[in-house]
C-alpha cells in the first residue's frame, strides 16, 4: 500500500472526514483491498448486527414515453414513436398482485417524462394503487419525473410534491443522478433537470418530512474530480436534512445506446468506486450493493467493499436491461449470497426496517424468480405463465 493510500485511511477511519482530493486519490490507487477493508471497517461501525438485508420488490416502468434525451438510455422511446407505451391499470394491478404474492411489500414505479400526463393523473393513479394495495409503499417517480411535474402542471415543487404524497407517495427513488455536474448532464441530456433542480426535489421532499435514495451512475464522460464533486453534493444535502435512507452507485451499461463508443469498467473499478462513496458518505446509513448490474459474484463482494445491503430482489427491471445487462437471482441465490459470508440475510423495507425470518419466505426461498425482464408493456414478468405460478403461493404479508 502506498503510503498516501495509507495516510488517508488511517486518517479516515481516525474519524477525519475524507476530503475531496484525498477521494480522487483513492480513486486512482491500486490498493484495492486496503481500500475495501477501510471501507468494511466503517460499514461493521455503522451496522455491527449480526445480518445483511435485502428486500423484495418490483420496478414498474408505468411508461416508456420520454421528452427528454439521454444518450445513455436505450429504454425510452420519443412522444408519438411506435413503441412507446402507458401500461393499463389492469396490468399495473397485475403486476403488483404478483409481486405481492412473491413476498414483496414496496413497487419501484419510474417512467419518462410524459408530455401530455397532468398531475391529477398521477394523483388517480396513486390513489387507485392504494386503495387496492395499502400494504405496498409505492417507492416512486424519480426527480427528474418530479421536476416536470411541477414544470407540466405550473405549480410550486413543495405544492406536487405535498400532493403526490397525500394520494399515496411512499418514498422518492433517486433516479436520474447519473452525475450530478451540469458540464456532465449538459454533455449527455437535453430537456432534463441540472444538477441544482434535481437535489432540490429530494431536499424539499425530505423538509416535508419524507425519505429517499440516491444513486451515481458512473464510468461514462465524467472525471473522476467529477465523480467525487457528486458525492459531495449528496453529503452537502444529507448534512443539512438527513433524508438520504442508502446510496446505491452502478457502472454505466453502454449497449444499445448512443454512447455505446465507451468501454465498460469492470469490477475492480466498480468496488473501488463504492469503496470511496462509503468513506466519503460519512452521513449516509446504508449502502446498496449493485448486483443487477454487476452479477451475483460481484455484488455479494460488494458487502465486503462497504455496502451493507444486497439489494433488491427485484422481480422485473427494465432499463437496464434494455441496455443488455441481465443478470437473474433467485430469492435463494439472494439470501445465500449473504449466508456464505457468515451474515444472516434479513429481508427488509424500503426505510431499512428489518423483518423476522418469515417461514414462508425460507420455504419458497428456491422460487426461479426473474430479476430483470427486457422491453417495455409486451414482455414483462406479469405474463400469464409467471402470474399463474405466483398464485400459487400464499400470500407473504408484509409490515406498512
Amino acid at each position: 500500500m502506498s503510503r498516501d493510500t495509507r495516510t488517508i485511511l488511517e486518517e479516515t477511519l481516525a474519524g477525519k472526514r475524507l476530503a475531496a482530493d484525498d477521494a480522487v486519490a483513492l480513486l486512482t490507487s491500486p490498493d484495492l483491498a486496503a481500500i475495501g477493508h477501510a471501507a468494511d471497517t466503517v460499514t461493521r461501525r455503522l451496522h455491527p448486527e449480526p445480518w445483511r438485508t435485502y428486500n423484495i420488490d418490483r420496478n414498474i416502468n408505468y411508461t416508456n414515453i420520454c421528452t427528454a434525451v439521454c444518450d445513455f438510455c436505450a429504454f425510452y422511446r420519443p412522444p408519438k414513436h411506435a413503441e412507446g407505451y402507458v401500461l393499463e391499470r389492469e396490468e399495473l394491478y397485475a403486476k403488483i398482485e404478483e409481486t405481492v404474492a412473491l413476498g414483496g411489500d414496496q413497487i419501484l414505479m419510474q417512467g419518462g417524462l410524459h408530455p401530455t400526463l397532468s398531475l391529477e393523473w398521477y394523483e388517480e393513479l396513486l390513489r387507485d394503487l392504494k386503495q387496492r394495495f395499502p400494504q405496498v409503499n409505492i417507492h416512486g417517480f424519480s426527480p427528474p419525473e418530479i421536476y416536470h411535474f411541477a414544470k407540466v402542471s405550473k405549480r410550486p415543487l413543495k405544492e406536487v410534491l405535498e400532493r403526490l404524497a397525500e394520494a399515496g407517495l411512499g418514498s422518492l427513488p433517486g433516479g436520474g443522478g447519473e452525475i450530478l455536474v451540469d458540464r456532465v448532464r449538459a454533455a449527455m441530456t437535453r430537456g432534463k433537470v441540472m444538477t441544482d433542480d434535481w437535489l432540490e426535489v429530494h431536499r424539499v421532499w425530505h423538509q416535508l418530512g419524507g425519505r429517499s435514495t440516491a444513486t451515481m451512475m458512473y464510468g461514462h464522460i465524467e472525471t473522476l474530480e467529477e465523480r467525487v464533486e457528486h458525492l459531495e453534493r449528496l453529503r452537502q444535502v444529507q448534512d443539512e436534512t438527513g433524508g438520504f435512507t442508502a446510496f446505491i452507485c452502478w457502472s454505466f451499461q453502454p449497449d444499445n445506446t448512443e454512447m455505446d463508443h465507451i468501454p465498460p469498467t469492470g469490477p475492480f473499478e466498480y468496488l473501488r468506486t463504492q469503496a470511496v462513496a462509503r468513506l466519503y458518505l460519512d452521513n449516509f446509513p446504508n449502502i446498496q450493493s449493485s448486483w443487477v448490474t454487476q452479477g451475483r459474484e460481484i455484488g455479494q463482494l460488494a458487502l465486503l467493499y462497504g455496502a451493507n445491503d444486497m439489494g433488491s430482489l427485484m422481480i422485473e427491471e427494465n432499463v437496464v436491461s434494455a441496455a443488455g445487462t441481465v443478470h437473474h437471482l433467485t430469492l435463494d441465490q439472494m439470501r445465500s449470497a449473504i449466508s456464505e459470508l457468515g451474515y444472516e440475510p434479513r429481508r427488509r423495507n424500503v426505510f431499512y426496517e428489518t423483518f423476522a425470518d418469515d417461514p414462508a419466505v425460507a420455504l419458497h426461498a428456491s422460487l426461479p424468480t426473474t430479476s430483470c425482464c427486457g422491453g417495455g408493456a409486451s414482455t414483462s414478468c406479469g405474463s400469464p405463465d409467471s402470474a399463474a405460478e405466483a398464485s400459487q403461493l400464499p400470500v407473504i404479508s408484509s409490515v406498512t
